[in-house]
């Protein structure tokens, strides 16, 4: 059955009352009619009339895949993911990746631009800006909303870094209302460990409840995904275990927070960076680390090897706490395998219950250098989308169709 016959002169009040339709399309792989009738509590009449008005705008599409309905096959229903598109940003260490999306994630477009850890914040937004401008075309679709990656603590409410971090001066910085005053679009701005846990979770291992991702890289930090959802804490705190401290015989070292005996002072590729370096090899950083592991540095596989027991050691009281049914650990220093690996499940195996442990699987993963970026666009959809957002976007939604039909 066709949805609709398109009307060219297109009102945006009729998009009015559609919010909790379009919500539960963009929250579900696809809908038949019947199980959107039931989640949205609507009449058949009333579901028709807000389908008719939302394909009319371009907001739905169905799909090839059909199901029983107790009479002819119905097609699946869900968000037209070409109706609009997402800006997506990836603050690293060296440099700042870019990306537009379309609206389930799918990279359209990418760019990079060179940045430092100590570049002033309001110079960076600028030239974050104007890359998304070069990114976007003639012909592109609306921005749904903007997604900022920071490597730092991020109050993922007010939308900036909160220190301390690598990023100098960004402590407080507004990044996601600096974007709502440039684009006025939705925009927000998450912890990257967040969106790297976003990604490999909905791409790869959905069907997990208790999901923990574990990055080891040049710093350390965790996030978690808790029956479908990513679970930030009170204030966006929540899985920052790089900063737990041990203390034991020798002299606790120097965090870059400034505490003493940090996870990441014990086990971040910046520590074992500055190790090798008082051992004489050149290395500044976790790529540095991993390359003399492939050269078969026994010095390296050995600090290698003592930090996946350090990782382990931190993640046998998350494994405790949490019960995750699957620990997945990326980041650079997971390219270095079972070096990193055996230490990581010894002491998780060691410390906690065995019922804790009996089906857990723990394994590494090659993250890729676009993680950061699937995982912002998929921050930006759920919030968008989410009953709290939706009719907001509804309303800018039916503004920019109306013009572009006029």
């Amino acid at each position: 059955m066709s949805l609709i016959a398109p009307d060219l002169r297109f009102d945006p009040a009729s998009l009015d009352a559609t919010g909790s339709v379009l919500s539960q399309l963009a929250s579900s792989p696809g809908l038949s009619r019947a199980e959107l009738m039931e989640a949205a509590g609507l009449s058949r009449v009333t579901l028709a009339q807000r389908l008719s008005a939302l394909a009319a705008a371009g907001l739905v599409r169905e799909g090839e895949e059909t199901v029983p309905s107790g009479g002819r096959p119905t097609r699946l229903l869900g968000l037209a993911d070409d109706a609009g598109c997402i800006l997506a940003a990836d603050i690293g260490e060296q440099e700042v990746r870019l990306a537009a999306t379309d609206l389930s994630g799918v990279i359209l477009r990418r760019d990079a631009i060179d940045f430092r850890p100590t570049d002033d914040p309001e110079a960076t937004m600028e030239r974050i800006a104007a890359a998304f401008e070069a990114l976007r075309q003639p012909g592109d679709p609306f921005v749904a909303g903007i997604g900022i990656s920071l490597p730092a603590p991020v109050d993922h409410r007010a939308g900036h870094a909160v220190g301390p971090s690598i990023l100098r001066g960004w402590d407080h910085f507004p990044v996601a209302g600096w974007m709502v005053e440039r684009f006025g679009a939705p925009s927000f701005a998450e912890n990257d460990v967040n969106l790297i846990t976003l990604h490999e979770h909905l791409r790869h291992h959905e069907g997990d409840e208790a999901f923990l991702f574990v990055k080891v890289g040049t710093g350390i930090g965790s996030g978690l995904m808790t029956e479908g959802r990513l679970y930030r804490g009170a204030r966006g705190a929540a899985g920052d275990i790089g900063h737990i401290q041990f203390f034991d015989d020798r002299a606790p070292p120097l965090c870059r927070c400034g505490k003493l005996g940090c996870l990441e002072a014990r086990a971040a590729g910046w520590a074992l960076a500055r190790d090798l370096r008082s051992q004489g090899f050149e290395a500044s950083n976790a790529r540095d680390v991993i390359a003399h592991v492939e050269d078969g540095a026994t010095e390296a596989i050995a600090l290698v090897r003592a930090a996946g027991r350090a990782v382990g050691e931190a993640l046998s009281d998350a494994v405790s706490i949490l019960n995750p049914a699957r620990i997945v650990v990326g980041g650079t220093l997971a390219l270095a395998g079972e070096h990193l690996m055996e230490g990581i499940r010894e002491l998780v195996q060691e410390r906690c219950l065995p019922l804790a442990t009996r089906d857990l699987v723990l394994t590494a993963s090659s993250t890729p250098d676009y993680a950061c970026l699937v995982g912002a666009a998929i921050c930006v959809r759920e919030r968008v989308f989410s009953a709290a957002g939706v009719d907001r976007f509804l309303g800018r939604y039916g503004r920019w169709f109306a013009a572009q039909a006029g």
